[in-house]
């Protein structure tokens, strides 16, 4: 069964590089509702491409269709068979070569399974997608209700660290300005898996309100969460954001 080509899914060269990739998969899903059959499939080559590991993988798999369907070219003249002894350096390195296959079977079964790394990455992403809201959201009125609530879907060292103090700089200048933040989730992609560590990019609404503006005015933000398992249960860990320019 031929590998699904996802390079061709995106319409890039086997050769892009990771910016040209995300480009690509930001151009394909811009349109669409997060319920169009076409929306999983660009995210899918997303989510392979975007990971070394299995874009690694899926370069190989198609390196190795490619070759079992070149045709094969027959010699003009075959030469004669000739038996020759097999040198005792061969030996040894062909034993040693096993030695290390073994070796290397053994290390790998102590490693995570693709399965147990696609359930953590599937739990990981729905955790990201239902924290980036109340994480990012907040009011004027409810400071204290809305930072206690991020609180419940963050690790403890992201909290300290900064979390909190950022929510202090809001505290500080949220009443004066009346400001109101809120967010609606959009879409998302893994952009790095683990079995304990995954990195989830989310694209999101921010309508915004201040004293000075009664109308919402929205921002489109590209947002990039950090996920740990913490106890069974997926936290934010870090949160990196940046604007989508219009």
């Amino acid at each position: 069964m031929s590998a699904q080509n996802w390079y061709d899914v995106l319409d890039v060269d086997s050769a892009a590089t990771t910016e040209e990739i995300r480009v690509a998969w930001r151009n394909a899903i811009a349109d669409l509702a997060p319920a169009d059959r076409h929306f999983r499939l660009y995210n899918q080559a997303a989510e392979v491409l975007l990971d070394p590991e299995r874009r690694a993988a899926l370069d190989a798999v198609l390196a190795e269709e490619a070759a079992e369907s070149a045709p094969a070219t027959s010699p003009a003249h075959e030469p004669p068979v000739t038996q020759r002894s097999v040198p005792t350096w061969l030996i040894v390195g062909l034993a040693l070569l096993v030695a290390l296959s073994v070796g290397l079977t053994a290390y790998l079964s102590t490693q995570p399974s693709e399965q147990a790394v696609e359930d953590a990455t599937g739990a990981a992403r729905a955790a990201a997608e239902r924290a980036v809201v109340p994480v990012l959201s907040y009011d004027y009125r409810t400071l204290e209700e809305d930072r206690a609530a991020a609180h419940d879907l963050i690790t403890s060292d992201y909290r300290a660290d900064d979390y909190d103090p950022l929510f202090e700089v809001i505290s500080d200048n949220a009443p004066d300005l009346k400001a109101v933040v809120e967010v609606e989730f959009i879409a998302s992609a893994v952009t790095r898996a683990g079995e304990d560590r995954v990195e989830i990019l989310l694209f999101v609404n921010r309508p915004t309100t201040n004293a000075q503006t009664e109308e919402p005015v929205v921002y489109k933000d590209q947002v990039t969460l950090t996920m740990e398992k913490v106890d069974d249960e997926w936290l934010v860990d870090g949160l990196r954001t940046s604007p989508i320019a219009p």
